[in-house]
């Protein structure tokens, strides 16, 4: 409750068109958000496990204690909550510091390698050494920030070239929001399947099977819910008072007036309870009256067990513990505690891809998404006349090299790609981590398969007339790529093998980079000008002459995908068409 208090203070604005107390600090959200979270955890680690079962009793003195006050004063001001919420804040401020620390000092130092410590007077301070890495960090942080946008787009082109947008969704003064959650959820259904393999269904932690469109669609109606109910209202309140605690106290009583509902910084219900409300979101043309078994699993599926957690820590056992964003409904024994802030304001596509491949990594699903991910990049790439061979096995004097993910062949131009599938993270540390570890490993790896590749080529006819190559033949170019899901060390060379993103790659391969740069104004909220309208279907193309692979090459060699929005090592491309309707 102190959290949700401190974050309708600092972390939601309190004005439609302005930002967060916090932003205005000149402060970053993510930072806030990580140290409530790192909160969360350290008191699972130190909590009474009996303490996080929870009931209609216990949530009633905490709201009489810790809200009441707030919302419903009487004539004595709210001393004691109100030194709570200070204590709050300096414990938070606390945490940011120390977090701040730790990536200032031990981080920068082991995982950083664009700046060093230096020692003067006495004192040790950071000095960069290396601008063009720290740019590069940026740069790929920026290239992470437009990706929603491009699968927003796909999924609003599909949408509306589709019977559904001719279907009502839902009631007729929902509409519109309700198309909005539809498309958005296409989007992410669309990222996953097509970068990291996911398939129709999943299985959640519990072991349900759980339809992946419709959990994703909940989410989504979930966030829409709390965005228009909970957060406009409340910023709107903020904006005509200018006071947050007016605001708060006008919703609470909003939602008392209108059906007791509960409009407080936090929600709660029961399992059954919320099972039972969702269940209208999974409807479809089979069930038209929607499926609780479905709506079940799908709760589940973004479910973080806070006892079983804390059971977990306390114990030492080994795990990644969810973050805020990844499972949102946040389970005390038979209660469901949903933070309206968290779940209008988050990232549904980053939660739901580390939700899979973050902390379900190990699902038994997880071998046959990468196989579904090499397959469908074969198909990319043959849609581009490339010959390709899918998980080619080396003879048995050579097996120790391993299986080839993916082996591909046009004019001249052989391919050999080694295809990696991880999750979004979030800090140089998991970065370094995964260069280090992870993309090391592949460049060994690849370098390995490279090797065997070009020695078969000299003796197998059967690979050479599968790749479209005479007999002996051997090719003009060999590009051996790590194709990997995430954008961390983008373009830099392991083993002397480029990384790459495989969104880039998908991009170059269906040549429309320029929704990447927001032609719809679906992401600004920007209406593009009559000209861009008029004109956007005119696009910037990498390839003016026509799909060529020396072309295809050089888009991805000279990150040639990003600089129709100013992102790529070259923001000008002598040769390539007008950037019409995007944003330059």
């Amino acid at each position: 409750m102190l959290a949700s208090l401190y974050a309708h203070e600092h972390l939601v604005p309190h004005t439609m068109s302005g930002k967060s107390a916090a932003e205005e600090r000149g402060d970053r959200l993510d930072v806030y958000w990580d140290a409530i979270n790192d909160l969360l955890i350290w008191k699972l680690q130190t909590t009474l496990r009996e303490t996080l079962r929870l009931d209609d009793e216990i949530i009633g003195r905490s709201l009489k204690r810790y809200l009441s006050p707030l919302l419903f004063p009487d004539r004595e001001p709210p001393t004691e909550l109100m030194v709570s919420l200070q204590a709050f804040a300096g414990l938070l401020a606390a945490q940011i510091e120390l977090n701040t620390f730790l990536s200032r000092s031990v981080d920068a130092h082991c995982f950083d390698d664009s700046v060093r410590f230096v020692l003067a007077d006495d004192r040790l301070s950071l000095e960069e050494i290396d601008p063009t890495a720290k740019a590069k960090w940026i740069r790929d942080g920026k290239k992470l920030e437009l990706l929603p946008g491009y699968w927003l787009h796909r999924a609003f082109y599909d949408f509306a070239a589709s019977d559904m947008v001719h279907v009502r969704i839902g009631r007729p003064e929902n509409q519109g929001d309700n198309r909005l959650a539809y498309i958005r959820a296409m989007a992410t259904q669309l990222r996953l399947r097509e970068v990291y393999g996911v398939a129709d269904t999943v299985t959640a932690h519990t072991g349900e099977t759980a339809d992946m469109f419709q959990a994703l669609l909940s989410l989504e109606l979930t966030a829409r819910f709390f965005m228009l109910d909970f957060i406009v209202p409340f910023v709107e309140g903020a904006e005509q008072t200018g006071n947050w605690i007016v605001s708060l106290r006008r919703l609470a009583m909003g939602g008392l007036m209108n059906g007791l509902q509960i409009r407080f910084p936090l929600t709660w219900s029961g399992r059954a309870e919320k099972v039972s409300k969702t269940t209208g979101w999974t409807v479809t043309t089979g069930q038209p009256a929607g499926n609780a078994r479905m709506a079940a699993a799908i709760l589940d599926f973004w479910t973080h067990d806070l006892l079983s957690e804390a059971e977990r820590l306390q114990k030492g056992e080994p795990g990644l513990a969810p973050r805020l964003i990844e499972r949102p409904y946040l389970k005390f024994g038979h209660q469901l505690v949903q933070l309206p802030w968290v779940a209008a304001l988050q990232s549904n596509s980053t939660a739901a891809i580390n939700n899979l491949r973050r902390l379900a990594a190990r699902r038994g699903e997880a071998a046959e998404e990468t196989r579904r991910i090499e397959s469908q990049l074969a198909t990319l790439l043959r849609g581009r006349g490339f010959r390709v061979l899918l998980n080619w096995q080396p003879p048995a004097e050579r097996r120790d090299a391993g299986e080839v993910d993916v082996i591909a062949a046009l004019d001249g131009h052989l391919f050999i790609l080694e295809v990696k599938s991880t999750y979004i993270r979030r800090s140089m540390h998991e970065a370094w981590l995964h260069a280090s570890t992870t993309l090391r490993k592949a460049g060994l790896q690849l370098r390995r398969k490279v090797d065997v590749v070009q020695w078969v080529l000299g003796t197998d006819a059967e690979l050479c007339e599968a790749l479209g190559l005479a007999r002996g033949q051997r090719p003009q170019l060999l590009h051996g790529w790590i194709v990997d899901t995430s954008i961390e060390s983008d373009h830099e060379r392991f083993n002397g093998l480029l990384k790459v993103s495989l969104e880039e790659v998908i991009v170059a391969l269906r040549d429309d980079r320029s929704l990447l740069g927001d032609p719809e104004g679906l992401v600004s909220g920007r209406v593009p000008a009559n000209a861009e309208l008029a004109d956007r279907h005119v696009r910037p193309t990498l390839y003016p002459s026509g799909f060529s692979v020396a072309r295809f090459v050089s888009a991805i060699e000279d990150e040639r995908v990003w600089d129709v929005v100013g992102v790529g090592v070259d923001e000008q491309w002598p040769g390539s068409s007008p950037q019409v309707g995007a944003e330059a």
